[in-house]
This record gives structure tokens, C-alpha cells and sequence, in this order.
């Protein structure tokens, strides 16, 4: 049983709760979100597994989950990199912002997001548990294509790309 770090506004820690009754329930909660970048400035995208328990089939950020309790951001950050997408490299912190928003399968994600950044160049090694598919993308193209075909988007990762910390 996967459980979560339950948190305040002010992101204080104030319990743990099993991940899928937080969804449930919208209990406010630590994840992360990772971003990785290659050399040449794009972004490396990675299409969620069509039976995730949420947003399946949908294109996000290289990787996103939640801190087990006791587990330091930074490394839960490496630890999902490289289970989701077998990249072992040290995300840096950006920033942290709270959404709340209901999700398909009667699910609200209300998250406090730690966001991170990463640059690697190579080709990833992809869970397919986890990651159907994977590219990486020029950030005009992504924006034009958010603006086009924001369906085929998760809600996190649309957020993210409007804001100004993630400029590689």
C-alpha cells in the first residue's frame, strides 16, 4: 500500500494517508514533477501508460509521483527518474506551486508540486508499466501543439509549462 505525505497550505507535513484515498478524498499532498531537458534545449516528454490509475494515455513531463514518508524530495525525484524512465542523473529544484483539479475516474489530484529540472542527452530505458511512449521536443513546438491539443495533455504538466522557472 502506497501511502503519501499528507501536507498543509504551507506545506507542513501533518499525516500520511494511502495514495489512492487521497485522490479520493482531494486530501492536499507532496509529489514531485520532473523535467528533463537534452543538450540542445528540448524537452523530453514521456506519454503516461494508457491503464495509469489517472490521466493514462496523456503526455506529461519526463516523470511525477509522490515522496514515500520519510524519503527527502530530491532523491525520490532520482529514484522515480530512474524507475519511470531508467535515467539515473540528480534533478535540481525549481519551484513548488499547489493545484487542485477532479480528474477522470472520480479522482481529484490536490498536490503540492515540487518541481525539478535535469538535463540528459541520451535515450531512455522506459517502465512500460508506467510510459507508453517518450520523445523529445523543440519547447515552440510544445507550446503550439498545449495551445492546439491541450486534451492530449496532462493538467500538471500545462500549469507547469506556463511558468517562467521552466525555461531551460
Amino acid at each position: 500500500m502506497e501511502m503519501v505525505i499528507l501536507v498543509d497550505h504551507n506545506d507542513v507535513a501533518i499525516g500520511t494517508m494511502e495514495k489512492m484515498e487521497a485522490h479520493r478524498k482531494g486530501q492536499l499532498h507532496r509529489a514531485f514533477s520532473v523535467l528533463v531537458y537534452n543538450t540542445n534545449g528540448e524537452m523530453l516528454l514521456q506519454k503516461r501508460a494508457s491503464d495509469k490509475y489517472h490521466s493514462g494515455g496523456l503526455w506529461t513531463n519526463a516523470c511525477c509521483s509522490h515522496p514515500l514518508p520519510g524519503e527527502k524530495m530530491e532523491d525520490a525525484a532520482r529514484r522515480r527518474l530512474r524507475e519511470e524512465m531508467g535515467i539515473d542523473i540528480q534533478p535540481e529544484f525549481a519551484y513548488k506551486f499547489i493545484y487542485k483539479i477532479n480528474l477522470d475516474q472520480d479522482l481529484i489530484e490536490h498536490e503540492c508540486d515540487y518541481v525539478f529540472k535535469a538535463t540528459f542527452s541520451g535515450s531512455p530505458c522506459i517502465n512500460t508499466a508506467e510510459v507508453e511512449d517518450w520523445k523529445f521536443v523543440d519547447l515552440a513546438w510544445l507550446r503550439a501543439d498545449v495551445q492546439n491539443h491541450p486534451e492530449a495533455y496532462t493538467y500538471w504538466f500545462k500549469l507547469i509549462l506556463e511558468h517562467p522557472a521552466l525555461h531551460a
